[in-house]
């Protein structure tokens, strides 16, 4: 029979208190270290399929936590930075909604050589870190909507998650459509953050509705309305042709600004449609649809030190002299097919995503900067544009055949096939120029095109073939011995397009084109001892890798690269862990110790003559840590999560760039990870009345230093401050209904994650700009919220 999580219709406050006094979830922080509970939480059952079958959390063999759907709608989860940040190990860059799907910013162990300020713009690496929708390997950011559960498997995960999952994976489950019954749910929010003169709001509408006993459609529509909080406060006036006005002329240097406040306003629609058709107990069939769109106004960044005229920028000012709105959309579509053969179940996965975006970046404070500004490029109210776009298409087809037999062996074996396309443009402009020129030398006024000065476009495809397998031998009824194997078998393909066509016939386009190949084989072994009926230890060895490919840049011709950025290879992890997990006295635990070689680390980065995005490999890294968290009840009202995560991640020799420059010493802290992670969530329960529940919530987080890139140069290297985030939430449960009362970020922390400095993209007056391009990457101030809730 084909075993599946159905979404049961419940009391409001039955499923609220299940979720959250199960001792699984206990605020956010709480869910997040918290594992899901079943349909029935008394049992104290965890069920999780991250080794594709259904099976309890305490016995895989390896650090997972998993979060429910109730969990992250009871704990108000705003979002994937929020959600992520409460799990020990795991770290993120909170950028905000602007481009938040643009680039994959979680860190799991400290597997990271990224800089913390990426992602305006996509890279060809890909992240060391998997996430899937369900069976779908994508990384879409979409809204927390509908969930069964959110599973985060810890370490390498690359025999059954394939390349990208070196230090983790992070799988978002939807709920299945129910035939049993029709329901749903209505819902909604309203707050106010902290540096806005407005209120945001959210709306949400579940439908679940049988059509047969045997098939069931899902509906989902949530549409989310925010303002911003961000002023710009150094935004040039604008003519009708977008260009900065002149008050004294073109040829004068006067200019004239202008403040646009709470810029960085968000509107997202999201909607779904599942469908599930289940004729018997062993044949069933499940087809999603998934779309989100996006439009935001501007950074959630706030700019440092001042602008050109020497003042300077209070909190929730940007500098930059232009608005930098987003937008994207996303499609995905998946089928997936399951057959109860009996002696094992087969499963085939079909999906498709069409994931696009584009966004608006100031520019301006980089070309000053660069030196551009005063050279190549001087004209007064310089305004430096870059228009950034990207794309992501692909098809994912996996058969996988999971073992039902009791015997002493347990197998799950499966194919997998990746067919993908990518595409990262920029056009740079600067806005203005060709009026200036034209007035400055109307005798040559031909020898300037426009005001675009740089075109690049990258398109790459990718093809994997992978061949999977693990093998579990049950020795005694409490040793069990595992080993893994994954052959992986891919090629791939960058064209590469380059253009500086402001200045006319002085350079020609240029196109580059490279394809590679690549096959290897990845290991895992693990050995898993029942020690005591509820407790269990274990030690792995895994191996991970991420895909290799090309950077196309040109050989030749005036924009000619050294040759040794043409290509860059893959890299791997070996992950040595070993850990206990179980129950005592009520007490959930789980502790690991882990030691990972990072051999060959891609980083993104770009070439030192024309700035192509491109990746290199670097040096080996060694990344040693802890993991402990512990899930328990003072009381029969008053309920405990904690958490602390220990990581050192340093390089272990000096790091290079292809041609031989050196970058960075051997022993420097990789960027974007704390060393100390703390979780912490009291969860307090009590029945007012026989009709009314209140539930309480506190949740608090806290990361030390990290480092901003992996540089010694003042122009990307930077220390950021450690910090600690403080959630409540008081909530009154009815039978079907329940009200919320929530303030995130009490102390109104910054919670700075990331770094663009005054050295790269600062003031400078002597080149005409006035505003300012650097910015710091802030958490969500404090808001305070209410949500309502109402199932039918």
């Amino acid at each position: 029979m084909i075993r599946q999580a159905q979404i049961k219709q419940t009391s409001v406050k039955s499923a609220l208190v299940a979720a959250l006094m199960s001792g699984t979830a206990l605020g956010t922080a709480g869910a997040a270290f918290a594992q899901e509970a079943t349909a029935d939480a008394a049992s104290d059952e965890i069920v999780v399929t991250a080794q594709r079958r259904e099976q309890s959390i305490l016995d895989v063999p390896y650090n997972i936590s998993a979060v429910s759907g109730a969990e992250i709608e009871a704990s108000q989860t705003l979002d994937n930075a929020e959600l992520l940040r409460s799990i020990p190990g795991v770290s993120v860059v909170d950028r905000g909604q602007r481009n938040a799907a643009t680039l994959n910013g979680i860190r799991i162990r400290g597997l990271n050589v990224d800089s913390s300020a990426l992602g305006d713009y996509a890279v060809s690496a890909v992240s060391t870190v998997s996430t899937y929708v369900n069976d779908t390997p994508v990384f879409a950011n979409f809204l927390l909507k509908d969930l069964s559960r959110v599973e985060v498997l810890r370490g390498p995960q690359g025999t059954l998650y394939g390349s990208g999952s070196l230090g983790g994976t992070v799988r978002y489950l939807l709920n299945d459509p129910d035939p049993s019954e029709f329901s749903g749910k209505i819902g909604g929010s309203a707050s106010h953050v902290n540096g806005s003169d407005s209120v945001g709001w959210t709306g949400d509408l579940t439908l679940n509705v049988p059509v047969a006993e045997t098939f069931a459609l899902r509906f989902n529509l949530s549409r989310a309305d925010y303002p911003g909080i961000t002023d710009y406060v150094n935004l040039y006036e604008l003519d009708d042709n977008g260009v900065p006005v002149a008050p004294g002329g073109v040829l004068s240097d006067e200019a004239s600004y202008r403040v646009e406040e709470d810029a960085d306003t968000v509107d997202i629609w999201y909607g779904r449609i599942g469908a599930l058709y289940e004729p018997n107990d062993k044949f069933r069939l499940n087809f999603n649809y998934l779309y989100q769109e996006d439009e935001v106004g501007g950074r959630r960044q706030q700019t440092l030190g001042s602008d050109g005229f020497g003042n300077p920028y209070d909190e929730f000012e940007n500098g930059s002299i232009q608005l930098e709105p987003s937008e994207r959309e996303v499609h995905l579509a998946s089928l997936e097919a399951t057959v109860d053969l009996g002696f094992a179940t087969l499963t085939s996965s079909s999906s498709y995503y069409d994931h696009e975006g584009s966004s608006v970046s100031e520019n301006t404070g980089f070309y000053a900067q660069a030196g551009f500004l005063g050279f190549y490029y001087y004209y007064p109210r310089p305004m430096a544009s870059a228009v950034r776009g990207y794309a992501d298409e692909a098809f994912i087809q996996e058969i996988r055949l999971v073992s039902n037999t009791d015997g002493p062996f347990d197998y799950v074996v499966g194919a997998y096939y990746q067919d993908q396309e990518r595409q990262a443009t920029q056009e740079s402009y600067l806005v203005g120029f060709k009026r200036w020129w034209d007035a400055f030398l109307p005798s040559a006024a031909s020898a300037v095109t426009g005001d675009q000065d740089f075109n690049y476009v990258r398109d790459e495809t990718f093809e994997d073939f992978a061949l999977f397998g693990e093998l579990t031998w049950h020795a005694t009824e409490r040793l069990a011995l595992t080993g893994g194997i994954r052959y992986f078998d891919n090629e791939s393909n960058n064209d590469t397009l380059i253009d500086l066509p402001l200045y006319a016939g002085l350079f020609q386009p240029t196109n580059a084109t490279f394809s590679s190949n690549e096959s290897d084989t990845l290991f895992k072994f693990n050995l898993a001892y029942d020690f005591a009926d509820d407790d269990l230890f274990y030690a792995t060895y895994s191996e991970g890798y991420r895909r290799g490919g090309s950077n196309a840049v040109p050989l030749n011709g005036p924009f000619a690269e050294d040759p040794r950025w043409q290509i860059y290879g893959s890299d791997g992890v070996q992950n040595y862990e070993a850990g206990v997990k179980g129950t005592f006295n009520g007490v959930r635990y789980d502790a690991a110790a882990f030691y990972i070689e990072w051999d060959d680390a891609q980083f993104n980065t770009a070439t030192p003559n024309w700035g192509f995005f491109a990746v290199q490999n670097g040096a080996q890294a060694d990344i040693k840590g802890l993991e402990f968290q512990l899930n328990g009840n003072f009381t029969d009202e008053l309920a405990y999560a904690f958490g602390y995560a220990y990581v050192d991640a340093a390089l272990n020799e000096d790091l290079f760039s292809p041609i031989g420059t050196p970058i960075v010493d051997d022993g420097f802290t990789l960027p974007g990870v704390p060393e100390h992670m703390l979780n912490f969530a009291l969860d307090y329960q009590r029945p007012l009345t026989a009709e009314y529940d209140f539930i309480g919530r506190v949740d608090g987080y806290y990361q030390s230093e990290t480092q901003n890139a992996i540089s010694s140069s003042p122009t990307f290297a930077q220390e950021l401050d450690g910090f600690q985030i403080w959630d409540l939430t008081a909530t009154l449960a009815a039978e079907e209904w329940d009200v919320s009362l929530w303030v995130k970020n009490v102390f109104d922390e910054k919670g700075v994650t990331g770094v663009f400095t005054e050295a790269y993209m600062g003031s400078l007056p002597a080149a005409g700009y006035f505003g300012n391009g650097s910015k710091e990457l802030i958490s969500l101030p404090r808001t305070v919220g209410v949500s309502f809730n109402y199932n039918f």
